[in-house]
């Protein structure tokens, strides 16, 4: 792998994470009509491009990580002294709350992983990615247009969560934005825009670790070698540093502007994935 290689990965895998344009959709369609490799370079390379993505998503939440910190060890607290539920139940605290919907929300996922492998295949076939990418848009397209939400996290109910985990499920196909479907889950729930994308970032944190946890035995199995350093290390600093620009780019327009840029683009670049598909057989 170059360092050219390693800084286009590392530049898509930042931008297309966090933005709802699916990175699995562009590495394939990358792959299909490029001949561009998107798996077997180095299983090194990968893990620590998303790590890089994560630590990304750790500093710009890291008020309500160190919350959700802090509500672990309370709760554990709560545990053992008997204050969790009974006679001397004591009402949960935000950071308490806010663990238990991401494991909620994760819950989905379990099953998911199993299947991971037959769903990445359609990767594969061009034209099916491209009709994914056309789905992501119009999925968006809905997500704006959707009544203005009033709900926030600290004030969500208990189902709103593991439903918006069950939305989240549509993102391990390859053209479907995992942060795409988990902000329309919780538009579909009644979440304002903002924490619909608050809680998307927030839930990919155990996504992605899952992910890494998963590739750990053949991480080690594998190593690193002197050649793959630089590219590591290049790829690895390019999706932590345009990982951090994208989601202040997708605050703003959570914020602002709405996601219809998004929409529009998945939708020319399925439509364009599938003619070129046709035209070139």
């Amino acid at each position: 792998m170059t360092i050219w290689n390693a800084l286009f990965y590392g530049l898509l895998q930042g931008i297309a994470e966090f933005l709802p344009i699916s990175s699995s959709g562009h590495l394939a369609l990358a792959h299909g009509f490029f001949g561009a490799e998107t798996e077997g370079n180095s299983l090194a390379f990968d893990v620590l491009l998303h790590l890089a993505t994560l630590l990304a998503v750790v500093i710009m939440f890291r008020k309500e990580i160190l919350l959700l910190i802090k509500g672990v060890f309370s709760l554990l607290g709560k545990l053992f002294t008997g204050r969790l539920w009974g006679k001397r139940k004591e009402p949960l605290q935000f950071g308490e709350k806010l663990f238990f919907m991401l494991c909620l929300s994760a819950l989905p996922l379990v099953p998911i992983a199993l299947i991971s492998d037959k769903v990445e295949a359609l990767g594969a076939y061009r034209w099916a990615v491209g009709l994914l990418l056309v789905v992501n848009g119009a999925m968006l397209w809905v997500s704006d247009r959707l009544a203005a939400g009033k709900l926030t996290l600290e004030n969500a109910g208990w189902a709103r969560p593991f439903l918006i985990g069950c939305v989240q499920m549509f993102g391990v196909l390859p053209g479907i934005s995992r942060s795409g479907s988990t902000i329309t889950g919780g538009r579909l729930c009644g979440l304002t825009r903002e924490d619909a994308v608050r809680f998307s970032f927030l839930m990919s944190i155990p996504a992605i670790l899952g992910a890494c946890v998963l590739k750990l035995p053949d991480f080690f199995a594998e190593g690193m070698t002197a050649e793959l350093a630089a590219p590591c290390a290049v790829g690895s600093v390019t999706a932590f540093v345009v990982g951090l620009g994208a989601i202040r780019l997708l605050q703003f327009f959570a914020k602002k502007k709405g996601f219809t840029v998004f929409s529009v683009y998945s939708v020319l670049v399925g439509l364009c994935a599938i003619i070129a598909d046709f035209l070139v057989g």
